[in-house]
């Protein structure tokens, strides 16, 4: 069940390229939580972007007290 908060809810994402390497930061618009991933630089954009959405999403979830 989505709450009011999840649909107005944001994701920011940064790519970073060094190298072979991204780095692909996704921060959360309304608590202000940031999450890195790696990725090869060769992957597609919205692999990289899932994967670290994915990864914000865990955080976010194992953050609720339970």
């Amino acid at each position: 069940m989505k709450s009011d908060a999840d649909e107005r809810r944001e994701v920011f994402i940064e790519i970073m390229t060094l190298g072979t390497y991204a780095k692909v930061t996704a921060i959360d618009s309304v608590t202000g939580t940031e999450v890195s991933v790696t990725c090869p630089a060769n992957a597609p954009r919205a692999t990289m972007e899932a994967a670290a959405v994915s990864k914000l999403e865990y955080v976010l979830k194992k953050s609720v007290p339970e």
